[in-house]
């Protein structure tokens, strides 16, 4: 039997942190900020998205 490659835990905390980034990057671009600012203000968000939501969604089980 194959294992998943992800947890479902660490798919749901990347994908939190992917649509964070993309709202990042939508209203700095609504903003009227050039291309390359707003994919920079989106991988700063998803990047900064990451621990939040890793802390926020915690551990499951005995530790």
């Amino acid at each position: 039997m194959r294992t998943p490659l992800l947890s479902v835990r660490a798919a749901l905390v990347l994908t939190l942190a992917l649509l964070t980034g993309l709202g990042a990057g939508v209203v700095s671009a609504v903003g009227g900020t050039a291309v390359a600012q707003c994919v920079l203000c989106g991988g700063g968000a998803f990047g900064l998205a990451v621990p939040f939501f890793d802390r926020l969604i915690g551990r499951s089980g005995p530790e």
